[in-house]
């Protein structure tokens, strides 16, 4: 059964799909790379790794292969840690590559954007039928959401029977393109909308720049799980550059209490 059915309480993501080393020299983009980076996090108190892969120009590939490495490699020098994968475009994969990518690799967790997976205003019957396979897979799916309408949007496709419930959401502050700072108060929209969701769903947040831990307590005291690193951020909440991902999870954790 997948150790991630239930949202963890802190989840790494330590990379994401277009920062490079050019942006900063301690972000991961290889195999082992992640895997050290996810280690010092863990040891820093991290509970799960949301993983993505890059080829040999660090860019941001779905490439079932790399994966399935990442993940034996992880089982092999840190089992206590689950792999959550993503399915994130970054505008160069269609739907039926990520439906795919999932089949393929078969992972505990993966994080999916609603409005990549379903880009059509009206019925899906593939993307509906791929997230009723990965329940019955047993493949926990939590729904990447960048706007509270992108969560009314899912809560009307959860009461039609498109997408089974309960649900996962990952609430995103902010932006990368264009640069938007997350603030706590953003929180505030999202929750509105998820409370039109079944009971049992659950969220997390992650945010963009130096206000990431402040929207991550934010979202903590709201009942909320936490999703932290340089996917998202770069800098500490003083606005310099943080020293790598590890120091970012020790810093929430310290001031989580």
């Amino acid at each position: 059964m997948s150790r991630l059915l239930t949202l963890p309480q802190i989840m790494l993501a330590p990379n994401g799909a277009r920062r490079t080393k050019d942006d900063h020299a301690a972000l991961p983009v290889t195999i082992l790379e992640v895997i050290s980076a996810a280690k010092y996090a863990f040891d820093a108190g991290a509970h799960a790794l949301h993983a993505h892969v890059r080829d040999a120009k660090q860019m941001h590939v779905l490439d079932a292969g790399q994966y399935r490495e990442l993940i034996a490699e992880m089982a092999r020098m840190l089992p206590d840690m689950p792999v959550q994968i993503t399915t994130e475009t970054a505008g160069l994969y269609d739907a039926a590559a990520q439906r795919a990518l999932v089949e393929q690799v078969m992972p505990e967790g993966v994080s999916v954007a609603l409005r990549e997976m379903w880009p059509v205003p009206g019925a899906d019957a593939q993307a509906s039928r791929f997230y009723h396979w990965a329940q019955e897979a047993g493949i926990a799916v939590q729904h990447i959401l960048y706007s509270p309408q992108d969560v009314e949007r899912l809560a009307r496709k959860v009461a039609q029977g498109d997408i089974p419930a309960p649900v996962q959401c990952l609430f995103v502050l902010g932006s990368y393109t264009p640069p938007t700072r997350g603030t706590p108060a953003m929180l505030h929209g999202f929750l509105q909308a998820f409370a039109q969701l079944p009971a049992g769903s659950d969220w997390a947040a992650c945010a963009f720049g130096e206000n990431e831990r402040d929207c991550l307590l934010a979202a903590h005291a709201q009942g909320g799980k936490m999703r932290i690193g340089f996917e998202n951020n770069l800098t500490g909440a003083d606005g310099k550059p943080a020293v790598d991902n590890a120091a970012q999870v020790r810093d929430l954790v310290q001031h989580l209490g």
